[in-house]
């Protein structure tokens, strides 16, 4: 393993726990964080010591909170990395490609980018305290690929359509209701119950699981070339005033005043 500063990562069980480890910027991720996470489940891949991926947060306060957006303000982007591009979008397929199920922990706020991580992983686990969300149109962001697209496969169109528009978070029962996790559990309980789960996987067949996860793939992966749109048009429109002011009214915590872009 190499050294690691914004994720942690382990292995017992046949299980890897792969958390996000920066509480201070509620987990949210930066370009090294994202090159981390890549790097860790590239490790869970290759490993035969691994069945199955637990995806969590440090702390109890948040999931991920998306983009570092505090960083993207000050720099003007999401920090070095070590391809000289930010990979997220490589993340989102290495989350998907991955033979093994991946199960997100969600130990407290997934918005944004942190959102979609979790709405990607095979299945999920809130704590009771969770909430979930978009904030994209608040910061002068989107994900027009997975991170919408897929999102309505998962909980309908209307409802993917309020998380987006709206940019209201819904709390861990709401989340179970519309499908958006599998189970509700108390916080102290979370990652023993996403042990437990990864335990009863473990104990199946790995072939049959791998099969069966790239054919539940398989009726999405066309949107894998919508996303490389969107991520295209991001970058773009990442230099623009618009985005800039998301960004900045964020930083400087007040409401952005996006009017004079309307057309």
């Amino acid at each position: 393993m190499r050294e690691l500063s914004d994720v942690t990562y382990e292995v017992s069980d046949g299980t890897a726990v792969i958390t996000i480890d920066r509480p201070d910027r509620m987990n949210s991720f930066r370009g090294q964080t994202v090159d981390e996470l890549i790097y860790c489940f590239k490790t869970a891949w290759a490993s035969k010591d691994v069945g199955v991926i637990i995806l969590t947060g440090a702390g109890d306060r948040a999931f991920c909170a998306g983009g570092d957006v505090k960083e993207r303000a000050e720099t003007g982007s999401y920090g070095p990395t070590e391809w000289g591009t930010f990979e997220i979008e490589r993340l989102h397929r290495m989350i998907r490609d991955v033979p093994k199920p991946v199960i997100a922990a969600v130990n407290g706020v997934a918005v944004g980018g942190g959102h979609v991580l979790h709405v990607l992983c095979d299945l999920s686990i809130a704590a009771e305290h969770a909430r979930f969300g978009q904030s994209g149109p608040k910061v002068g962001s989107f994900d027009a690929g997975f991170g919408s697209a897929y999102l309505a496969r998962v909980i309908g169109e209307k409802r993917a359509r309020q998380l987006w528009y709206l940019c209201e978070l819904i709390d861990a029962p709401t989340a179970l209701s519309w499908g958006l996790v599998n189970e509700v559990t108390p916080a102290a309980e979370l990652l023993s119950t996403a042990r437990e789960w990864a335990a009863k996987i473990n104990a199946k067949s790995p072939t049959a699981l791998r099969f069966l996860k790239h054919s539940f793939n398989a009726d999405t992966d066309h949107l894998s070339g919508l996303s490389h749109l969107a991520f295209d048009g991001l970058d773009v429109f990442s230099d623009t005033e618009e985005a800039a002011e998301g960004a900045t009214a964020f930083a400087e915590k007040r409401a952005p005043d996006f009017t004079r872009f309307r057309r």
